[in-house]
């Protein structure tokens, strides 16, 4: 890994390794004037700890006047200046102390793309073009006095961070669809003025921008730029998918190379490499069902057209990929989002040969940006300590008490790591004769590697921490009253729902865990009878196989039930079902299971014949709860964790484990 570890310039700014914190949205850790919280503050000093090089943080927006948010929101640098000054020098002196740099990220704004729920004006944007979140809102376009408006408060915003002491500035962004990628974009630029036309009056915005800080901060403050290479943009709020070919109506690869050059010649010292737009959301932000590495193929033919550092994200997260990439030349510096939130010691780990103890991403969503799409705060679905790392902070307990752990899934291995952190005789009880629960069928699909990643590394903890583990041994009363412990955590987990319909009795009918365990064998023709995320994704899984599948839902929607499936997921999801050719049937149910075919129902007098070797069960789960509610009432200390408590998904899971066992 000794590229890694090099160092690297960004202008005439020494930075002591590759690896960089992408820029993350800070939604939930500001204050009413638009700076930063204690809690964000402990965020990125904990990853500057950890041994990352740079750190890049959330957008800042430049104003919040033209294009007004709700605060607090996002922060915002110039309405209140000396505040601002205030918590980000706190901030920069403590990040600096680990010998790591930081940028901040200045942002134009969000233009179509802000959704609703964050705007206290009318959505703005370079033309009247629609709101990507409720299209039936046609944005305002701004005045050409606006834009200059703006343009001269990067260079207020320039001097503030230079007051904090900021090492540099990240422009937001030419990149992801927000309002100044916009304004480079022909399908959304429709001006007239100097702002608009060909390609380069649409790049007039972004090389003001960095003239206006150039000239205000010195030609040696390094200001790097936000950059996506490619849209990816199909048509209006639609993506294209890797590999499928289509015509794409925003940036196209030849656009975005010349684009570069040209900024480039502007005065950008670097550009944080990416693809996409809100139309194809999940490319600015990759779920799982994206490869690790996904711009490289990009981001390798952007630096051969430029000379200045590319910086590039795109689940990173894999050492080896990183290391490889490096030595490759596809870019110079790797750029690390949510590897940083699960595993803010990433980069001492890797330094310190110990991959296999990196807490994996599981490019879930559901922690981080989803998380803060339904107004709750930015964390992660696998460490919960993220943003509230000093509350969160995981100390010796001041007793050491012996705990019982009854369970063996994710939540009761999350249960059992935090209390032998803390110093407690921990022993773990499972029935079954593995560890991980609904982790084990729940990895098998390939987009799901990032799963089995998790599930080793919980083994390699608890292997590493000595913790005693008992397989094959269910736990009673008896049990619990021989051992004699001080706290017992019931972790016992949930089971596929049971429905009882004509049919339900044939071999042909599984559940969607023997299907992705392999007990048992699905037909050609496939019908999955529930459309929620478990029910998509077994059936993506079966048709990249091979198989012809409907998915039967009764809702209007898929995934429309339970916890939300953050919006880049989902749409990918329902995208990759379409390519796939998937049928999907909604506001229906199964009737009755027949030989070779399944009947449904499409409404009191519709019913519906579908061809069916295989009918795949997938109506969610019931709490295994019958122990907790024998052992309620007997014992002192019983805590009840993960879906036996209440079947949700891995976040609440492992926050539940996590939640009593730092307290116990």
């Amino acid at each position: 890994m000794s590229k890694l570890f090099e160092p690297i310039k960004i202008g005439k700014l020494e930075i002591k390794n590759r690896i960089a914190m992408a820029p993350m949205a800070n939604l939930g850790h500001v204050t009413p004037n638009g700076s930063l919280t204690k809690r964000a503050i402990d965020y990125y000093v904990e990853r500057a700890k950890g041994g990352t090089g740079l750190i890049i943080t959330g957008a800042v927006k430049v104003e919040n006047e033209i294009e007004k948010l709700k605060m607090p929101s996002f922060p915002c640098i110039t309405t209140n200046p000396t505040q601002f000054i205030e918590t980000a020098s706190e901030l920069v002196e403590h990040v600096h102390a680990y010998d790591a740099k930081i940028f901040v990220q200045v942002t134009l704004g969000l233009g179509r793309s802000g959704a609703p729920g964050f705007l206290d004006c009318e959505p703005v944007a370079p033309s009247a073009i629609p709101n990507y979140w409720d299209p039936s809102v046609t944005c305002r376009e701004l005045t050409t006095k606006e834009v200059e408006r703006m343009v001269k408060r990067f260079g207020e915003a320039a001097h503030i961070a230079i007051a904090a002491g900021f090492d540099g500035m990240e422009i937001h962004a030419v990149h992801e669809g927000y309002l100044l990628d916009q304004f480079t974009i022909a399908m959304f630029n429709r001006r007239t003025d100097k702002y608009g036309g060909d390609l380069k009056g649409r790049l007039t915005l972004p090389i003001e921008i960095v003239k206006e800080i150039k000239d205000k901060a010195g030609k040696e403050f390094p200001v790097c730029l936000r950059y996506s290479i490619k849209s990816y943009v199909k048509d209006w709020r639609q993506g294209g998918l890797p590999g499928e070919k289509f015509q794409e109506m925003g940036r196209d690869l030849n656009e975005g190379l010349e684009a570069a050059k040209i900024l480039e010649q502007a005065g950008y010292d670097a550009f944080n490499a990416d693809a996409g737009t809100y139309d194809a959301w999940y490319w600015a932000h990759p779920p799982l069902y994206q490869e690790h590495g996904c711009y490289l193929p990009l981001t390798e033919k952007l630096k051969q057209v430029v000379s200045v550092p590319v910086i590039v994200a795109g689940r990173m997260d894999i050492p080896e990929l990183a290391e490889k990439s490096l030595q490759e030349g596809k870019l110079d510096m790797v750029c690390i989002g949510r590897g940083l939130l699960t595993d803010p010691y990433w980069p001492q780990k890797v330094l310190g040969g110990k991959t296999e103890s990196i807490r994996p991403c599981i490019g879930c969503h559901t922690g981080c940006m989803g998380r803060m799409f339904i107004a709750k705060p930015e964390c992660c679905t696998v460490n919960p300590a993220v943003c509230r790392e000093k509350e969160y902070e995981i100390t010796l307990a001041n007793k050491k008490k012996k705990v019982m752990i009854i369970g063996g899934g994710i939540a009761g291995m999350e249960a059992a790591r935090v209390c032998s952190l803390r110093g407690h005789d921990v022993a773990l009880y499972e029935k079954a004769n593995r560890l991980g629960g609904h982790l084990n069928e729940g990895s098998k699909p390939d987009f799901k590697k990032d799963d089995k990643r998790l599930l080793e590394w919980y083994k390699y903890e608890l292997k590493e921490q000595n913790i005693k583990i008992n397989m094959e041994t269910e736990v009673d009363v008896d049990l619990i009253e021989r051992e004699k412990p001080d706290a017992v955590i019931v972790a016992t987990g949930s089971n596929p729902l049971k429905i009882d319909f004509p049919g339900s009795d044939k071999d042909s009918v599984a559940y969607a865990a023997e299907i992705l365990e392999g007990t048992k064998r699905p037909g050609k023709d496939v019908l999955v009878v529930g459309g929620g995320l478990v029910g998509c994704e077994t059936a993506l899984y079966l048709a990249k196989q091979g198989s012809r599948v409907t998915i039967v839902e009764m809702m209007g929607e898929l995934m429309a039930a339970g916890e939300p499936v953050p919006h880049m997921n989902k749409t990918m999801l329902i995208d990759l079902l379409k390519f796939y050719k998937v049928d999907v049937i909604l506001n229906a149910h199964l009737m009755e299971v027949l030989d070779g075919n399944a009947i449904i129902s499409e409404g009191p007098a519709k019913k519906r014949n579908i061809k069916a070797d295989t009918v795949v069960l997938s109506v969610g789960y019931t709490p295994e709860d019958k122990l907790f509610k024998n052992l309620n009432g007997k014992f002192k200390e019983l805590y009840h964790i993960g879906d036996s408590r209440k079947v949700a998904d891995f976040k609440n899971a492992i926050w539940d484990a996590y939640d009593i066992a730092r307290t116990i």
